[in-house]
């Protein structure tokens, strides 16, 4: 139970930080650390499918495939965004 409280604790904590760090990024920056963070999401699938693999409870093979799926959407989503933007600096005779 106490370690449940602690991840809680964490997670919560990690949220804060994290949003107040975004919120202070140039929106001029904001496509560039999106596409950086599909490393930082890659891991996050290595994580969750480990999770998901182990299967101790129904609970974490539950989580872990919400959590793969949801990593996959962020992969997804911050390689459309960084293909939009490159499209943007492409010259008109350029594929």
């Amino acid at each position: 139970m106490e370690t449940l409280v602690g991840g809680i604790v964490v997670f919560v904590l990690a949220m804060f930080v994290g949003v107040e760090i975004i919120k202070k990024v140039p929106s001029l920056l904001h496509t560039p650390l999106t596409s950086g963070s599909n490393a930082i999401s890659g891991i996050t699938i290595v994580g969750s499918l480990v999770v998901t693999g182990m299967g101790a409870t129904t609970l974490s093979k539950i989580l872990g495939t919400i959590a793969v799926a949801f990593a996959m959407i962020n992969i997804v989503g911050g390689y459309v965004v960084t293909h939009r933007m490159l499209k943007m600096f492409r010259k008109e005779g350029d594929k």
